[in-house]
């Protein structure tokens, strides 16, 4: 996975390339396309949905190992 660049002084985080799911341009645009249409068609998470997200995957190494 790529890392995030550096911001500028006081400007955000690039986010990371995307990964190339096929290998015709054409095509890899058109899927892309389509994941940010159905992302900006979600509706938003409630603070209580990202707060098990985050604890999913966040957990300790030795409760992972306990599972």
């Amino acid at each position: 996975m790529a890392a995030t660049k550096a911001p500028a002084a006081g400007g955000a985080a690039a986010p990371p390339a995307r990964p190339v799911r096929f290998e015709a341009p054409e095509r890899n645009a058109a899927y892309w396309a389509r994941i940010d249409r159905i992302v900006a068609a979600a509706p938003p998470l409630s603070d209580e949905q990202r707060a098990v997200i985050r604890t999913a995957f966040y957990q300790p190494e030795a409760r992972r190992a306990a599972a």
